[in-house]
């Protein structure tokens, strides 16, 4: 008896590791090639605003954080550094620096969302029209999936 209850706590609990490894990995299998460096100072020259993303901030931890330059032109958002990976991420500019679920969550509704972060070493981002980036000042970087705060910036 006691054999087969270990049997089980033990398969279950393989199960259960594999699940997780699954889900923070598939991103870093699937994710496209991240822009080259080059292409990333080129496009960061035109930039107007720019903010760093530091591991530091208090809803960062070992799985969750940025790192690096973030740099806004009037019609693209540059990113030169790097994510944690994982999945569903999303680039949100904000009016008022946060740097955890709970601050992200009160400004949540009056976010612009700009759009997937799809690679984790370095992104180029299209602005799309109607979000003027004069009107906030950070940019974050959100998980949708797990409602969970990646990193944030202050640009201006």
């Amino acid at each position: 008896m006691f054999r087969l209850m270990a049997l089980t706590v033990s398969h279950v609990a393989a199960l259960v590791i594999g699940f997780g490894l699954g889900i923070y990995f598939l991103p870093i299998l699937t994710a496209p090639d991240s822009p080259d460096s080059a292409a990333l100072e080129e496009q960061a020259q035109g930039a107007m605003f720019t903010g760093e993303f530091t591991r530091d901030l208090k809803g960062s931890d070992f799985l969750h954080w940025g790192e690096g330059t973030i740099s806004l032109t009037p019609n693209m958002i540059i990113h030169e550094g790097a994510l944690a990976p994982g999945p569903d991420y999303k680039l949100y500019l904000t009016d008022g620096f946060v740097e955890n679920e709970e601050e992200f969550n009160a400004l949540k509704a009056n976010a612009a969302l700009v759009g997937d972060v799809k690679t984790f070493g370095g992104l180029l981002l299209d602005i799309p029209d109607g979000i003027d980036i004069h009107a906030y000042d950070t940019v974050v970087i959100w998980c949708e999936s797990f409602g969970e705060f990646i990193t944030a910036a202050k640009y201006q």
